[in-house]
């Protein structure tokens, strides 16, 4: 996946939403630009599959060496997928993000969630403004 073809959330999760057999799934991670802010990630704690999760609230968190930060929703839904070997490798969000990277994948209970995620071009803006 290109960051380019991704939405993300303000609080710099991304989404990817594809269809499988006839369902919206959201592949669901962090933006590089989060990761470097960042720096040295630690620890990760992920959902379990079959969790319900709601845009805006969180589902899990990353702890690096210098804060423990939540990871937020960006999408309402059922996580059906777990990328349970990431907490183990969490380098792969350096060299990774948007491939590897992923956290989790959530059947869509419902687009509308989607419409209050930024394109790729308002995503830089905000980076740029925050940075």
């Amino acid at each position: 996946m290109k960051p380019e073809e991704l939405l993300y959330a303000e609080t710099h999760e991304w989404v990817h939403v594809a269809d499988s057999n006839g369902e919206k799934i959201a592949t669901v991670g962090i933006s590089a630009f989060a990761v470097e802010q960042l720096t040295d990630l630690v620890f990760m704690e992920l959902p379990e599959s079959g969790s319900q999760v709601s845009a805006g609230n969180e589902f899990g968190e990353v702890e690096s060496v210098k804060a423990v930060s939540p990871l937020y929703s960006p999408v309402d839904g059922e996580v059906v997928a777990v990328n349970s070997s990431l907490p183990e490798n969490l380098e792969i969000l350096n060299s990774d993000p948007y491939e590897q990277g992923w956290m989790i994948k959530v059947r869509l209970k419902s687009e509308a969630s989607l419409g209050n995620l930024l394109d790729y071009s308002q995503y830089q803006k905000q980076c740029s403004e925050s940075g």
